[in-house]
């Protein structure tokens, strides 16, 4: 029996096939009809013969668009190989004010055409915060901003996004030419960029190639990325589309084209009539009358504006009732900036029944925004003795910072002297609250240990995780927040200090709270990252002992000072004695006496012998507390990196400790 011709067998494989081919040709969205086609969510719309993703009218938006057909990804649940597809598309993204931040736009595979929590005002509508995980999602950014946090390298690149916004991996937009120059593509300029994508589901290859709409497809593409964890992010079906999201800065990002096949490269597309969207610029000269005449005009403009500018600032200065205007720095920070309006409606105009807590830096509030988001508002009192530079000092700080144990930054507001920081809600509140003043319900040991254990990794990012050392220099018991799981995660940044790992901060102010500040900070005012190890050190005597830093009712026969009891326990023998008793029974004795040990460790007076966040993180976040060896592994942080083993007891393997200065 004769065999049949190879193009046969493949058109007799897709007819009998029980999944359908995705493979479609639009040169144009003039004749498209939405309900059949396509799914528009949200913002996005057809707008003549293209498909704008947000709308310029409302402050914050985002748009999708997506196939109605799934693209099937794997024949079948058992298949080891993925399906492969090509897909080539014209787009346009076009600013109204060229030095405005840029957003941008991506290709996306996703199975849901509306992952859960998407921010209309960044992300690229796709996520709530930079470490949210929507899976499955794999992405194609075609990214007109630079964010730092994010590693960016430009404001103008590509790169590949699995199930988060930080990109695998970037390249700046441009193509190769025929004698392998590159050359920059501006995407953010409103030239229409013509966009080649090929997946290979057999070899987990995403190849994407970018040029000028009117150029033939270069030869090498922009882009090669094969890993063999792509396929942990696809399910068996996905939708195919784009989405994009933008602040209040009009941004045109307008799908043009769109080609797609899963049974072979897809077909052309005909770019010879396709709209060229540019910013409408008159070219007419004008008479010279009319010319002086505008000139007169403009002159006299100015004047008068200038004279209402006066006016303006002398009635901010004397009545304070408007917001400020923006200001160069304000533009440099990625968390957005909230209207006091919709602050005050969030937080029902600041109501006493939606206040948190008040302290030294001002008053927080509960909120809700209006996409059911809840918020936590700190209003910073412009005559607290933090002021402004403190306000700066978090907003540059946490804006930047993205870890699952530190408490997110969603945005800030500034309205006259009043200073307003948005964080996300943490519905269980502080740490502090479920140990001390007799709470209805005293958190166990289990919750305790994962909860330090938290907070020790989120300091470990802190000081050696990121591109500069951040010292918080306040690290106490009540900023640290749990969340709905009773996860802790680290919060108020107002002192922290950034400076670049290996550097020494430039400050002489002493700041943090007594009872927490390390005792080298009374002749040295610089603080360290050993600093932050002392304070988290009276943390883990406080959460394991149950007792604050300082008591000031305490018995008679007891220190007053936390440390010095501990301390005073351990010279005798006794220190497991210092464990809250609230709990005894709920914890293994071994496992609590490291933990006392290693808060000792961390309180040492000689900064150079504290172990160092990542030691710490590494006993507290391993399944025992106990392994590895305790004793001799804090005998040697006790001692410190080329130290000369003095303080450590040889025959017993335990650790000793100088006397305690007083701060």
């Amino acid at each position: 029996m004769r065999s049949l011709p190879l193009p046969l067998l493949l058109l007799l494989f897709h007819v009998l096939s029980p999944t359908l081919a995705l493979d479609f040709l639009f040169n144009s969205f003039s004749n498209v009809s939405n309900a059949t086609d396509f799914t528009l969510i949200n913002d996005a719309r057809l707008d003549a013969s293209t498909v704008r993703l947000t709308n310029d009218s409302v402050q914050y938006s985002l748009g999708r668009l997506f196939h109605t057909t799934k693209l099937t990804m794997r024949p079948n649940s058992t298949s080891a190989s993925l399906a492969s597809f090509s897909t080539s598309f014209v787009f346009s993204d076009l600013p109204e004010i060229a030095s405005s931040p840029g957003f941008g736009l991506c290709f996306v595979l996703s199975n849901s055409t509306s992952p859960p929590n998407a921010l209309a005002s960044q992300y690229f509508g796709l996520f709530s915060n930079a470490t949210q995980v929507v899976a499955p999602l794999l992405a194609v950014e075609f990214d007109t901003g630079r964010n730092t946090e994010f590693n960016d390298p430009d404001g103008n690149h590509i790169g590949i996004d699995l199930n988060r916004v930080i990109s695998e991996v970037t390249r700046p937009a441009g193509y190769y030419n025929s004698t392998g120059g590159f050359v920059p593509v501006q995407m953010r300029s409103g030239e229409n960029v013509r966009t080649w994508i090929e997946f290979d589901g057999d070899n987990l290859e995403i190849n994407v190639t970018v040029a000028p709409a009117n150029l033939p497809r270069p030869t090498l593409p922009t882009l090669s990325f094969k890993d063999p964890r792509i396929a942990n992010y696809v399910s068996s079906e996905m939708f195919v589309g784009f989405s994009a999201s933008k602040t209040e800065w009009i941004e045109a990002q307008r799908i043009l084209a769109w080609s797609f096949s899963d049974t072979g490269v897809a077909k052309e597309i005909n770019v010879t009539n396709l709209p060229v969207f540019k910013l409408e610029a008159s070219s007419k000269s004008l008479p010279k009358g009319a010319i002086a005449g505008i000139t007169i005009g403009c002159v006299l403009f100015v004047v008068t504006s200038a004279y209402g500018v006066y006016l303006y600032w002398r009635k901010k200065k004397l009545e304070d009732e408007e917001d400020d205007e923006i200001e160069d720095w304000e533009m440099e920070y990625w968390p957005h900036r909230f209207s006091n309006e919709e602050l005050s409606e969030a937080t029902g105009g600041f109501s006493k029944d939606q206040l948190l807590g008040s302290g030294g830096f001002g008053k927080v509030y509960r909120g809700v925004l209006s996409n059911k988001t809840e918020i936590a508002v700190k209003c910073v009192n412009h005559d607290s003795k933090q002021g402004l530079r403190e306000f700066m000092a978090e907003i540059s700080s946490m804006g930047r910072l993205q870890h699952k144990n530190l408490v997110q930054m969603r945005g800030w507001c500034r309205k006259g002297n009043q200073l307003m920081l948005v964080y996300d809600y943490m519905p269980n509140g502080s740490l502090n609250r479920w140990i001390f003043d007799r709470p209805k319900k005293v958190l166990g040991w289990g919750q305790r240990r994962r909860v330090l254990a938290d907070v020790a990794e989120g300091l470990n990012y802190l000081h050696h995780g990121w591109d500069q050392v951040v010292v918080h220099r306040d690290i106490k018991s009540s900023n640290i927040l749990l969340d709905l799981e009773m996860r802790g995660r680290l919060g108020d940044f107002g002192l922290a200090k950034l400076y670049g790992h290996g550097e020494v901060p430039n400050t002489t102010r002493v700041v943090g709270t007594m009872g927490y500040l390390a005792p080298e900070l009374a002749t040295i005012a610089s603080p360290t990252a050993a600093t932050d190890v002392y304070s988290f050190g009276v943390v883990l005597l406080e959460v394991a002992c149950g007792r604050r830093p300082i008591e000031m009712g305490a018995e008679e026969e007891e220190e007053a000072v936390l440390i010095d009891w501990v301390k005073e326990l351990y010279s005798k023998g006794r220190v497991r004695e210092a464990a809250d008793q609230r709990i005894k029974g709920e914890y293994d004795e071994e496992e609590m006496e490291v933990v006392l040990k290693l808060g000792l460790a961390c309180c040492h007076p000689d900064p150079q012998r504290r172990p160092s966040m990542k030691e710490i993180a590494a006993i507290l976040v391993g399944e025992t507390v106990s392994e590895p060896a305790p004793a001799a592994l804090l005998s040697e942080l006790a001692r410190g990196e080329g130290g000369d083993g003095a303080g450590r007891e040889e025959e017993s393997g335990e650790v000793a400790f100088q006397p305690q200065h007083s701060v």
